[in-house]
């Protein structure tokens, strides 16, 4: 068997940007350029995208648009979607991934192999199409398509399941309007469960968001405890999911229990200009930004909850086309009201959990700063930037997704990375973050290679008069907080849990979110060679 062998070239840079506060606890030390994605068991491979999550001690990589080559640039396959795990937890850079057909050899005597051979972007991906989306690829073949782009990365309901709400989109091979190449149909709900077998995908009915409404949780999706506005501060099992979307405006953040999910109907809305929910979505046209949860531009990104810095913080890429990290972090100091329970440094003033998410619509975000420049391909752009927590971090999961029986030390996961840097000279969970983004490597604009290229970023020591997170006390606070995990109610698709659980939740992949994604939704619209098509006067998100 040939071997087609790749080299790991690092390149490490200390970095000194601006940063718009001089008290921001974000700073960056160095950066560490890792190179591009590999899987050697492929051909050629050009994609786009790069999404990812732990799930049941794997972690799971989602793309976009996958086309397959062999060496003489003939297409192999073309999907909307594929899925690969790390090939191991070490090595950040080389993944696995499932449905690799050998086609044959080449001319040369190499293997071609090609990802989900047998379908076409039509008919195939790894996130299955349901029957009527089938049927309209197969009537509108060289017209028009419906594809399912994974767009942001998976929330965790447990240590072993997690949901994505994930973008249909229709595409149009040859509009007449070239805005109208890209239309939103909606989003639809993803449940993700991680067998050693590889990951699994599974829809749960058809449309949870209609097109015509804001994408929410297509930017992020963060699920903690209920709102203290209507739950006690005992926790049972109860949890609710803040789900995030973007418009050209900015974000717009959504609250449902986790058993409404599904629908639509029972979602709540923040309105930032009364700082309260209301049952009335609002208008994806809105552009007042006092109605706007975080003004400002967004293509791609996540928001998460950092162990280091003890608060939420966001990085992205904006829709200014420099192919720049940014940074956002959640301002414990600066709640945005008087409510007594979410004082200046946290929940009752001792800090705040990872679970503490309702957090978001309690505090203010700090203002945009940069984080990292990314260096570009041929193309001259990056885009889906994106930062992927579970590395270099034992505390990803949320302690409240484990069971209740379970102890402090068993409540934490592998660390992952340690090839590049290890545990023990990380400098704690949090301070190393592994980000990603897609980048043209050879071709043209529309019929070129695309590649997801990683970096490691190590963030400097945070000084002294900067800390926003959590103080000592909460840092305590969170170690012996006493939570109930996450469970499965049989009935319930997301199953609102009463017991310690927590291992034990969705394990059965029956949920299924829907990810506002479209990593082409950038200033212009991007896609993988095989249906790339840049369009430099379309600066507009699809919905």
């Amino acid at each position: 068997m040939t071997c087609v062998c790749h080299y790991l070239i690092v390149l490490t840079f200390s970095l000194l940007l601006p940063f718009t506060f001089a008290q921001s606890p974000i700073t960056v030390k160095n950066v560490t350029l890792l190179g591009s994605q590999l899987n050697p068991d492929v051909t050629s491979v050009s994609r786009d995208g790069g999404y990812s999550a732990l799930i049941n001690g794997n972690i799971v990589w989602l793309y976009d648009d996958t086309e397959c080559k062999d060496l003489q640039g003939k297409q192999l396959s073309f999907v909307s979607n594929t899925a690969a795990y790390q090939a191991d937890s070490a090595n950040v850079s080389r993944v696995n991934d499932f449905g690799v057909v050998r086609l044959g050899k080449g001319q040369d005597g190499s293997p071609k192999t090609a990802i989900l051979a047998g379908t076409s972007v039509g008919t195939g991906g790894w996130i299955p199409f349901q029957s009527d989306e089938l049927d309209f690829n197969k009537d509108q073949i060289g017209k028009e398509r419906v594809a399912i782009w994974p767009g942001t990365s998976p929330t965790s309901i447990s240590t072993s399941a997690a949901f994505l709400f994930a973008p249909l989109v229709y595409v149009d091979y040859k509009p007449q309007d070239p805005s109208k190449e890209y239309q939103a149909r909606g989003m639809t709900i993803i449940a993700i469960t991680a067998p050693d077998t590889g990951p699994i995908a599974r829809r749960q009915g058809d449309l949870i968001i209609p097109g015509t409404e804001i994408p929410y949780g297509g930017f992020s999706s963060l699920m903690g405890f209920k709102s203290t506005s209507h739950a006690t501060d005992q926790d049972k099992g109860e949890r609710d999911v803040y789900l995030i979307g973007l418009t050209d405006a900015g974000l717009h953040l959504a609250r449902a229990g986790i058993n409404d999910l599904t629908d639509f109907s029972k979602y709540t809305f923040w309105r930032p200009r009364d700082q309260n929910f209301s049952a009335d979505p609002p208008k994806p046209t809105i552009k007042d930004t006092a109605d706007v949860y975080v003004p400002g531009s967004f293509t791609s990104g996540n928001i998460f909850y950092s162990p280091y810095f003890q608060t939420f913080i966001m990085i992205y890429f904006n829709k200014m086309v420099d192919s720049t990290f940014y940074a956002r972090y959640l301002q414990l100091n600066k709640p945005l009201g008087s409510d007594p329970t979410w004082a200046a440094g946290g929940k009752n003033g001792k800090g705040i959990i990872a679970e503490d998410v309702e957090a978001l619509v309690k505090y203010h975000w700090s203002d945009e700063q940069k984080l990292y420049k990314s260096p570009t391909g041929k193309g001259g752009f990056n885009y889906a930037g994106n930062a992927h927590p579970e590395y270099f971090n034992t505390q990803y999961f949320p302690r409240s997704l484990y069971s209740s029986n379970s102890n402090s030390a068993q409540r934490r996961n592998a660390w992952y990375g340690s090839s590049i840097v290890s545990e023990e000279a990380g400098g704690g969970d949090g301070k190393n973050i592994l980000l990603s983004w897609t980048s043209q490597l050879s071709g043209g604009l529309d019929n070129g290679i695309y590649q997801i290229e990683l970096a490691l970023l190590t963030f400097d020591d945070i000084p002294p008069n900067a800390k926003v997170g959590s103080s000592s006390s909460s840092t305590s606070s969170a170690t012996t907080s006493s939570t109930t995990a996450v469970g499965h109610t049989p009935g319930s698709i997301f199953g609102a849990v009463k017991s310690g659980a927590g291992a034990r939740l969705l394990n059965m992949g029956i949920m299924c979110l829907w990810s506002d994604s479209c990593m082409e939704l950038m200033e212009f619209s991007i896609f993988l060679p095989l249906m790339i098509v840049v369009n430099f006067e379309q600066i507009m998100p699809l919905w």
